[in-house]
């Protein structure tokens, strides 16, 4: 397995732009908006927090997440379908489960790279916080993302080819950034959009993110849709997942 994971790194950092898109893209976003004045003022509707503190951080972590997940990972999957990879490595010892395990464990650390970025440079040149409870926050993060990847999964499962599985996580991200705050953050959304949002995996994911960061405990309904997601998608994935 450690083989299989090495292997597929160094074809994975061959082409760097998708991990250094969601590296730097993110951490961008975070350090252009977060100079923006209105942003490090006190906001009413966030109960008199700063932008840059309640909204940013924990949105471009997710938007770090997303891109891997929605994009990156089902296009590399369907690829090797569509080239004969996974039938090919069904016929060895190696097996294709553990290739796309090791694409898992590959879009994982990505994201976990981005994340500590995110962190580290949002403290020293913005004066955001650390997450407040630690732990806590990477519970959240590791359950948020296999919700994610799940979806990812599910996609490379039904994708008919490497061109369209990228179209359908972008038609999938951008409503669901949507519902999460990415645009607009929730407290704006109309109550319609926000209760929508409650159920469907990326908005707990951000909000549950966002509490972590703040010290309070993420909401049991969040942490629920999350884990049911994670479980639904990769039922389904499991079962529709073709080989070749």
């Amino acid at each position: 397995m450690n083989k299989t994971i090495v292997t597929e790194a160094k074809l994975f950092l061959r082409d760097p732009a998708g991990p250094i898109f969601a590296i730097l893209l993110p951490l961008a976003l975070l350090l252009g908006l977060g100079s923006i004045p209105d942003f490090q003022e006190a906001s009413p509707e966030l109960g008199g927090q700063r932008v840059i503190d309640t909204q940013l951080p924990g949105m471009m972590v997710i938007l770090s997440v997303v891109t891997m997940a929605l994009t990156a990972l089902p296009a590399v999957l369907v690829t090797y379908r569509e080239s004969g990879v996974l039938r090919r490595m069904s016929t060895t010892p190696v097996g294709p489960a553990r290739l796309l395990v090791a694409q898992v464990v590959n879009n994982l650390a990505v994201a976990v790279v981005a994340t500590v970025l995110l962190i580290v440079l949002g403290g020293l040149v913005l004066g955001v916080a650390a997450p407040r409870s630690p732990l806590a926050f990477a519970g959240v993060f590791l359950l948020g993302t296999a919700s994610m990847f799940g979806l990812g999964l599910l996609i490379a499962a039904v994708a008919p080819s490497a061109k369209v599985a990228p179209g359908i996580g972008s038609l999938l991200m951008f409503p669901l950034m949507f519902m999460s705050g990415m645009w607009v953050p929730r407290e704006l959304l109309p109550d319609l959009a926000r209760r929508i949002g409650d159920f469907l995996p990326m908005a707990p994911f951000a909000q549950a993110l966002r509490d972590t960061w703040a010290g309070h405990a993420p909401q049991p309904l969040h942490l629920a849709v999350m884990a049911v997601t994670v479980l639904v998608t990769g039922l389904l994935a499991a079962r529709l997942f073709r080989w070749e």
